[in-house]
């Protein structure tokens, strides 16, 4: 039988009731593991309602004891990353260490959310004005929500709920509908860790649900990670509905390698950074623009990536898995047709691509272009899939412009020996997150992960203190005490502190 996969509402998982229901697939086989039933309106206003009602009682909770729940949290996410690691994947494909890689990249952010005590810190300044101080809290919106993509199903919802409810509010959480266990298992460990009822409900499900977010009064802030056009959607909807809203949206990242860099490190951060987790990474190295005679090494690049071959996951040798779903490979594969008819030069095809003993798997093999201009559409689509786009400029100031015209500014890297070139690609370059000699420069969650241009839209990005201010309110009081004694004087007619 078929297993059904329920949403967590009210603090315990309940079988849905809705009739509309989602096939997850194995992107390697094409069979069906799970069903997903679309929340009904019923159980969507349940879940915001008991999210509403536990928000009275959580925020009153010590921020201490909410830091210890991040402390237990973290500990049997730990314990049990090998098994989230198998539920993704089954359900997404991806490779066991790359797996794993998503679930500690998460488990990272909880332990940053275990940080919450000293994050939450006020300012006071004493004496404002004679016998005036005057000090700030931080204090909790109220209900949040998280809508999350299928490419990193454990460690985008940890990016989101652990931060927001460690900071005193409750969430709602509405996972990819094409990989939605994972966000069930850790779900179930946030309750065994000690999170009380109604703290974090998971409501499953595509548009519909999404708009009831969007829609609801009762949610104050809304995270978001997919792709652009569903971003601006989610962006102009929510803000029209007077939410804040963080929309994390596409990306078309580019790696500049200088004449000096080391050909060798230049290699293999391509190699992974281009066609690791098939390409379907925000993050993902898709463009490589060569400066002057670093170009000559574009047919050993090529040479490299073509070494490297997809596989499922249970085959060691395997470098990366499938697309996530049939569209996403057609549409991989039609961009790849796009850009040899534009005059791309295709010198590494994967469009035919077999794994052995898998007829129907999404599999997309590494390709590599070269002699790319900004004006093809496999340039200026994120195509999220293990194919490499090359380009040859004579200088640094050319690559720079190439960069800089892109409407998307999630993240660069640069590789050279030069500190000076480094240091002028960091100053000018205007992308968020740029990364020298390192291909995907993801920070860490004590910095923030602050994509710019039309990879974000808001103006708080995710995790970090930045996550902090997005998921909270600043009061602050002004304060005097009067002594016993102390004589009164006149009305103060202006607004002068006195």
């Amino acid at each position: 039988m078929t297993q059904q996969v329920k949403h967590f509402i009210d603090g315990e998982f309940v079988s849905p009731t809705g009739d509309k229901l989602i096939a997850v697939t194995n992107p390697a086989t094409q069979d069906v593991i799970a069903q997903v039933a679309c929340a009904t309106p019923n159980e969507m206003e349940r879940a915001i309602e008991s999210a509403k009602a536990a928000f009275k009682t959580w925020k009153e909770v010590p921020v201490s004891e909410r830091a210890r729940l991040m402390m237990r949290f973290a500990h049997l996410l730990k314990e049990h990353q090998g098994e989230i690691a198998d539920i993704i994947c089954r359900e997404l494909g991806k490779t066991v260490e790359d797996a794993k890689g998503d679930v500690w990249r998460g488990i990272e952010v909880v332990e940053q959310a275990a940080n919450i005590p000293s994050l939450m810190m006020g300012e006071t300044v004493e004496n404002v004005a004679r016998s005036i101080d005057t000090y700030s809290y931080i204090q909790p919106l109220g209900v949040c929500a998280g809508i999350t993509p299928f490419n990193f199903p454990a460690m985008i919802p940890l990016w989101m709920f652990p931060m927001a409810i460690a900071c005193g509010n409750t969430f709602i959480l509405k996972p990819s509908e094409q990989d939605p266990m994972t966000v069930n298992k850790i779900a179930e460990l946030f309750v065994q860790a000690g999170a009380p009822k109604g703290v974090l409900q998971v409501v499953h499900g595509a548009k519909e649900q999404v708009d009831a977010i969007l829609h609801h009064p009762d949610i104050k802030a809304i995270s978001f990670v997919g792709s652009v056009n569903v971003g601006q959607y989610i962006y102009k909807t929510g803000t029209d509905n007077l939410k804040r809203v963080q929309a994390f949206a596409g990306a078309k990242n580019h790696m500049v390698i200088m004449p000096d860099a080391n050909k060798q490190q230049v290699i293999n951060a391509l190699v992974g950074a281009s066609v690791g987790a098939a390409g379907q990474r925000c993050m993902a190295i898709s463009v490589a623009v060569f400066v002057g005679a670093s170009a000559d090494w574009i047919p050993e690049v090529a040479a490299a990536i073509g070494k490297v071959r997809p596989g499922v996951y249970t085959d060691p040798n395997a470098a990366y898995g499938p697309q996530i779903s049939p569209q996403a490979r057609a549409r991989v594969l039609s961009l790849i047709e796009q850009g040899k008819k534009e005059g791309a030069t295709c010198v590494l095809d994967g469009s035919d691509c077999k794994v052995d003993g898998y007829p129907n798997g999404n599999w997309v093999g590494p390709t590599v272009f070269s002699n790319v201009t900004t004006e093809m559409e496999i340039y200026k689509q994120e195509i999220f899939g293990p194919v490499l786009s090359t380009m040859h400029v004579a200088s640094l100031d050319e690559a720079l412009k190439v960069v800089n015209d892109s409407p998307f500014g999630n993240g660069t890297s640069i590789f050279t020996a030069s500190g000076a070139a480094a240091r002028k690609y960091q100053h000018e370059v205007e992308v968020g997150q740029v990364g020298i000699n390192i291909p995907i420069p993801v920070p860490l969650p004590f910095f923030s992960f602050t994509g710019w241009k039309g990879s974000f839209y808001g103006d708080q990005h995710a995790y970090g203190k930045q996550a902090v201010r997005f998921y909270t309110e600043t009061k602050t009081i002004t304060a005097r005490w009067f002594d016993d004694d102390i004589q009164v004087s006149g009305p103060n007619m202006s607004i002068n502190l006195r």
